[in-house]
């Protein structure tokens, strides 16, 4: 199978690619990207429009699965342009916790965004829905851990919600995923106690490599370190900066990951923020 040049790439991606002669096999094939393993990490490949995430090797043209199975071996094109990182947030306790006032804020408008799927549905007040109907306990105990800055708590409450829905990325592990991203960001800024919320996300990284898809495992990895889609870092960075404009131009842009996933993401967030 032949592929386009790349015109954007992750830093994880490029640093896997950058290896002597790596060897790319097909993971998972979707209709117009396609999950792929370099050396025991996943890698994703999208087209040109696609969201940015560490992980990311975006082409020319979106990749045709077409023909492709699982385990298949494909070549990747030389990479030439420069890695993508997400601009890091200046540290301090103000910029915390005007991180947190512009989550509390984006909450109360989050219904301007469109119809809230997945837990989406914890910000409009809403009861969850099939497959997700009863989680909201979980859901509830590891954002109130969240708000007491309780990371002990919030990892013994994700762990029952890992694996939670359908498709590659689970809502479960895209609410945990987003509140432990905030965690890990208000942690660098001094707002949170990084060292006990590392701890718990070791914790919650483990136990997804047995109650989750590998794929979703991996990305929820990134996430409870605090790496992301662009997004989610493009929202952290404006509510920080107290833009509510860009914030909700970043929020659009989140909430249309997946069927549900960026809603999932970002109500996770938003629970993350919480004090």
């Amino acid at each position: 199978m032949g592929l386009d040049g790349i015109v954007a790439i992750g830093w994880r991606a490029a640093a896997l690619l950058s290896r002597p002669q790596p060897v790319a096999r097909v993971l998972a094939p979707l209709s117009a990207s396609i999950y792929i393993g370099v050396d025991g990490e996943i890698l994703w490949l999208g087209g040109p429009a696609d969201v940015m995430h560490p992980r990311a090797v975006l082409l020319s043209e979106p990749p045709d699965p077409a023909g492709l199975t699982a385990d298949d071996a494909i070549s990747l094109p030389p990479c030439g342009v420069s890695a993508w990182r997400p601009e890091a947030l200046v540290e301090g306790a103000d910029v915390a916790a005007a991180l947190r006032r512009g989550a509390a804020r984006l909450a109360q408008t989050a219904l301007e965004l469109g119809e809230p799927q997945g837990f989406g549905a914890r910000l409009a007040d809403r009861v969850l829905q099939f497959p997700l109907a009863g989680a909201g306990r979980f859901a509830d105990t590891l954002a109130e851990a969240c708000a007491a800055d309780d990371a002990s708590a919030a990892a013994e409450a994700a762990l029952a919600l890992l694996g939670l829905g359908t498709g590659l990325t689970p809502s479960g592990d895209d609410f945990v995923g987003g509140a432990f991203f905030a965690r890990a960001t208000l942690g660098r800024l001094g707002g949170s106690d990084s060292a006990s919320w590392g701890q718990a996300a070791a914790g919650v990284r483990a136990a997804a490599r047995g109650a989750t898809h590998p794929i979703s495992a991996a990305l929820l990895g990134d996430l409870v370190d605090g790496h992301g889609w662009s997004p989610l870092h493009d929202l952290t960075r404006a509510l920080a900066a107290g833009d509510d404009a860009a914030a909700t131009n970043a929020a659009q842009r989140l909430v249309r990951l997946g069927h549900s996933s960026g809603w999932d993401l970002l109500a996770g967030f938003v629970a993350g923020c919480a004090r």
